[in-house]
């Protein structure tokens, strides 16, 4: 069968709903959601950010509505699913986008790596996990109802070995084990109807890492320039640049996709270092 490719990556009459969306990437993720005609569903804790960039789609001519909400706060997405399906009668994707490092959960050099803060690596650990499985849990039976795509947020630090951030490490490790795991057990309960898969950003500047990697003036710190280094585009990513990926693992481009890891990381993973 041949299909037609012009309407593979639209989303358009798709309820797309996107946690973390008040963060740097979660941005870019809503910019591409409006382009490809989505239906978006803001979730964010910030209600200022999320409000804010509902009227920036819907100024553009597009849907989008915001709930704010706690992704660790198993109520609070009980009710915004509630909210979402008395709204749209359904959901067809989620962004899992929630997520990054806690600055207690960060390894800093010299430090005693028996006398770790297990409480904050533990914090780490339930953000980036459990604000991925949460939703899913919640989100997803929705979206198995009809049919759609699950996508997750890992990262290059799942696989590689970087230095301080051990709990985000962790928990982007787990992530990349549930989106395989998941993966295939949706597909033995739900055919092909259900499907997740994760996107690996390499690094890209947000507001949680900016202080590792930039100083006051911009210029990049020492593991700012040793990322540089190891990085065969030799330069940080830009957010827009993921949406691509996003796209196309939420739409029908990639319906034969299940429980891979699409990289996007300017050749960082495939650099030996030499």
């Amino acid at each position: 069968m041949i299909r037609n490719t012009e309407n593979m990556f639209t989303l358009k009459d798709k309820v797309i709903v996107v946690t973390g969306a008040t963060g740097v990437l979660g941005q870019a993720f809503i910019n591409g959601l409006n382009a490809a005609e989505a239906t978006i569903i803001v979730i964010g804790r910030n209600e200022d950010v999320a409000k804010y960039r509902v009227e920036t789609v819907t100024n553009a001519g597009g849907k989008a509505i915001y709930i704010v909400a706690d992704v660790l706060n198993e109520q609070n997405l009980f009710d915004a699913n509630a909210n979402i399906i008395s709204k749209f009668g359904r959901i067809d994707g989620l962004v899992n986008g929630a997520g990054g490092n806690i600055p207690q959960a960060v390894i800093q050099p010299g430090s005693d790596i028996f006398n770790l803060d297990i409480a904050a690596l533990k914090q780490a650990f339930d953000l980036n996990l459990f604000g991925t499985l949460i939703p899913t849990q919640i989100f997803g039976k929705e979206i198995a109802k009809n049919g759609g795509s699950i996508v997750n947020i890992s990262s290059v630090s799942a696989t590689q070995a970087v230095t301080r951030v051990l709990g985000y490490s962790l928990a982007k490790a787990a992530v990349d084990s549930y989106t395989k795991w998941m993966a295939v057990e949706l597909a033995n309960r739900y055919g092909d109807k259900v499907r997740m898969n994760a996107i690996v950003p390499g690094f890209f500047i947000t507001n949680q890492n900016r202080s590792l990697l930039t100083n006051e003036d911009k210029s990049l710190t020492a593991r700012g320039e040793a990322i540089i280094a190891n990085t065969p585009f030799k330069r940080f990513g830009e957010p827009d640049e993921l949406i691509g990926a996003l796209i196309y693992l939420l739409s029908d481009a990639s319906k034969f996709v299940n429980g891979q890891n699409l990289t996007v990381d300017g050749g960082f993973c495939a650099f030996s270092g030499v």
